[in-house]
């Protein structure tokens, strides 16, 4: 039967990298438990336990599953299959395979490299779509465009500022990644509830021996220390942890990118969309994953919170779905953030036009301010203005024509004091504040972006660009 006769999660045939699909494939998975039980018995040989070292030659010869082994688990009915299988190839092994474990001894320690491995590719693809974002605010930073606040024209902000705020959010999204990244660690050997009882009898009670067997685990799988309390298994927390820290990136860029997407409603900002056929795919292109992404964390809290007591076994097949899902997801929503930060095309006379249909309304505290220096009354001038821009205003709404207020101030013999100013004044520049210098400080050289990237610098650089698939 071909593969294209069964079902086919989109997000690894068509969103997700080969590289983290890879990471939660059935023949790493079993091949990484395969890992895990040499790490166990040349744990314990090196403690003083009996095993042979053909055994270990044999079960290192075969560390990699291969389709027959698959095959083989496949026609067991036992619930460790796949340690019948491991032990039909290294029959040298069959006695001491998985000795003193349980099956979370190989589920858990698993998925626990698993998410380790899929941190670690996600974290440089996080930092180099923030890099990329910074850069475009800097190149942006001057650029003066309408602020909104409800969704209503406010004061006047720069391209490259709004673009900072979205920095600044994958910022905190690259160090909570981080922060539940360095604070992963290793099940190791626990026993069924935890108590290493089993290893306690397998090494008579030396807690010792038991201690050391930990570290052993540790060093070998790449983790700094085990958890110090787990259950049968570590504690779903974990899970719910890292769930969070994704979500929440999944979260930062559905905003960011509902805002992209008004912003080309608006004919002001797109998506790169040379590459993509259908004109609706610059629209669509983030949604697939996006939406998605902002919502990972539902299973692993539920997960969490349906535990009782030591263990319940409805954390086990969610689990298969949920923890692979959530990662493909992310890695999905990083391949297309990055495209579609690497290429947004700006429209700067778009911009400056709609800036200044909205100016003359944004401008008229100024223009009082200027009369009221000339020693003009505030009142007055106040009145003025309003009359004035309620007229204007009219005639954009009513008539559908264009924003005459200037027009209109300039034939009012009341501001005539001014007229020689007003184009000083209606300068864009002066209503942006402090944006430019903002974006300098935050994402230029010596700034907060800067020294985040900083451990991530060499994949930064040897980054080359995404190619999507839609």
């Amino acid at each position: 039967m071909s593969r294209n006769d069964t079902y086919q999660t989109p997000l690894a045939g068509r969103y997700a990298s080969t590289e983290m699909t890879t990471i939660f494939s059935p023949r790493n998975r079993v091949s990484t438990w395969r890992t895990l039980w040499i790490d166990l018995a040349e744990a314990e040989k090196e403690l003083g336990l009996d095993i042979s070292d053909e055994a270990l030659k044999q079960m290192k010869e075969h560390r990699v599953v291969t389709d027959e082994d698959f095959k083989i688990a496949s026609e067991e009915e036992k619930s460790m299959a796949h340690v019948h299988a491991f032990g039909q190839v290294a029959p040298a092994a069959a006695g001491i395979i998985h000795y003193g474990a349980t099956s979370c001894y190989c589920t858990d320690n698993a998925d626990l490299i698993f998410q380790r491995d899929a941190l670690d590719l996600l974290l440089p693809k996080l930092a180099t779509i923030i890099h990329k974002l910074s850069a475009f605010a800097l190149e942006y930073r001057d650029l003066p465009t309408l602020g909104y606040t409800h969704y209503q024209p406010a004061q006047l902000i720069t391209v490259g500022r709004r673009a900072a705020q979205f920095v600044q959010d994958l910022v905190m999204d690259l160090d909570d990644i981080s922060k539940v990244r360095a604070d992963l660690r290793y099940r190791g050997a626990q026993g069924t509830t935890g108590t290493q009882a089993s290893f306690m009898e397998i090494f008579h009670g030396d807690g010792a021996k038991i201690d050391k067997l930990n570290e052993i685990l540790c060093e070998k799988a790449g983790f700094p220390s085990c958890y110090p309390i787990s259950t049968q298994t570590y504690s779903r927390k974990v899970d719910l942890r890292i769930a969070n820290a994704l979500s929440s990136f999944g979260a930062t860029v559905q905003k960011i990118t509902s805002d992209i997407r008004h912003l080309a409603n608006l004919k002001e900002i797109e998506e790169p969309f040379e590459r993509v056929s259908l004109p609706l795919a610059k629209e669509i292109l983030q949604a697939n994953s996006e939406a998605y992404g902002a919502n990972l964390n539902k299973n692993a809290s539920d997960t969490y919170a349906a535990q009782w007591f030591e263990r319940t076994l409805d954390d086990s097949a969610i689990r298969r779905i949920t923890i692979p899902e959530m990662f493909l997801s992310a890695d999905a929503i990083c391949i297309t953030m990055d495209n579609v930060v690497s290429g947004l095309v700006v429209y700067p006379k778009r911009i400056h036009s709609r800036v200044m249909e909205e100016l003359p309304f944004m401008a008229t505290e100024a223009i009082i301010m200027r009369l009221v220096a000339l020693g003009r009354s505030r009142q007055d001038a106040h009145e003025e203005i309003r009359v004035l821009s309620h007229q204007a205003s009219d005639i954009v709404k009513k008539e559908g024509g264009k924003n005459d207020l200037i027009e209109r101030i300039k034939k009012t013999e009341f501001f005539s004091p001014v007229w020689a100013d007003l184009d000083d004044l209606l300068d864009p520049k002066n209503f942006i504040g402090r944006s430019s210098e903002s974006v300098e400080k935050f994402c230029g050289p010596g700034g907060e972006v800067e020294a985040a990237l900083k451990p991530f610098r060499k994949q930064i650089d040897s980054s080359k660009a995404i190619e999507l698939s839609v």
